[in-house]
């Protein structure tokens, strides 16, 4: 299946598994990449960037196709080690890296540097025109019906997708649709 998605992640389907934090670990991440999707891995479920390091070599192990690691930018009281993490994803030749939780923006200037992939998780159309400028290659799109961080908005993806679509020019995924409809909505939507 050929999709802008697919063609930009080097993926057979246009399936991204998200990052979720303490369930985004190697063997999650390595089942989707090898069914044709991406599996993305968690950094701060790591913790430490060696932890990174181990969980990434780990995903090597169980699959030789794309996946990409979460980043976290949500306010924390633990200190979230980006800058080391991002260290690690060069070192360890990761390509595709997901940011969430805030403006990727700080990050941005080194992560094109370095060719990585940015994909950038936003819970209204404001942010996704936002992360377009920033220079993501990619926005996933989040209504409150999905878990983790929805957004202060009450606001379901069906009803953010079209305009989301209609906002930016970058290619565009969406998630928190449980159902037979999934796929073929999204393919529908130009992703």
């Amino acid at each position: 299946m050929k999709t802008r998605m697919t063609e930009l992640l080097g993926i057979e389907y246009p399936i991204i598994c998200g990052g979720m934090f303490q369930v985004g670990r190697a063997p999650l991440a390595a089942a989707v990449s090898e069914a044709g999707g991406l599996g993305i891995i968690t950094s701060k479920t790591q913790v430490t960037p060696e932890g990174l390091r181990d969980e990434i070599r780990k995903v090597k192990t169980l699959t030789k196709k794309p996946f990409a690691v979460n980043l976290n930018l949500f306010p924390s009281q633990t200190a979230t080690p980006n800058d080391e993490f991002i260290d690690i994803l060069i070192e360890e030749d990761v390509k595709i890296v997901e940011t969430s939780g805030r403006s990727p923006e700080s990050l941005m200037p080194r992560l094109k540097e370095h060719g990585f992939t940015v994909l950038h998780k936003v819970a209204n159309i404001k942010n996704a025109v936002s992360a377009e400028k920033l220079g993501v290659d990619a926005i996933i799109i989040v209504g409150n019906e999905t878990g983790g961080h929805p957004g202060m908005g009450d606001v379901g993806t069906l009803v953010m997708l079209p305009r989301a679509v209609d906002s930016v020019n970058i290619r565009n995924s969406w998630r928190g649709i449980f159902g037979w409809e999934g796929p073929y909505q999204r393919l529908i939507t130009r992703c």
